[in-house]
């Protein structure tokens, strides 16, 4: 008796196709930030992580480590920067916040150093970044080359 081969070209049997497999994992991989990103931000809170939108000229409230920085001089944030929320102001909607700068350790002038206490308003940050919008740009920019 002859066994019969593993893979056989009887119409009866059909390997599933690769492309429905990849389809599968990416939207498994996928639903979690679609979702994250269709999630609307709760209200600012003391510890919470935000990001600079945009480069940003905020006030240090503190003394830094850089002696040509002190409390009351501007420095510049970059963009998408992240920062720790410190305070925020209860009764006025529009007061200002108070952030720990995070992220680039260069301290290079006329850039914000790394954990200085900055002020800054609410309209000058962001919760979570738009990840569509980052993607598409990141595909844009790759596409492009």
């Amino acid at each position: 008796m002859m066994s019969e081969p593993l893979h056989s070209n009887e119409p009866g049997h059909a390997e599933p196709p690769l492309w429905s497999m990849g389809l599968a994992v990416a939207v498994i991989l996928g639903a979690p930030l679609v979702l994250y990103s269709l999630a609307p931000t709760g209200p600012l809170r003391e510890g919470d992580t935000a990001f600079s939108d945009g480069q940003q000229r905020v006030y240090l409230t503190t003394p830094t480590k850089e002696p040509r920085l002190q409390p009351g001089d501007t420095c510049l944030l970059d963009p998408n920067g992240p920062l720790i929320v410190v305070h925020v102001p209860d009764s006025q909607p529009n007061g200002s916040i108070t952030a720990l700068v995070q992220g680039n350790p260069a301290t290079e002038w006329p850039f914000c150093p790394l954990h200085a206490e900055v002020l800054m308003k609410a309209h000058q940050l962001f919760q979570k970044p738009a990840l569509l919008t980052e993607i598409r740009t990141m595909l844009v920019g790759f596409l492009s080359r």
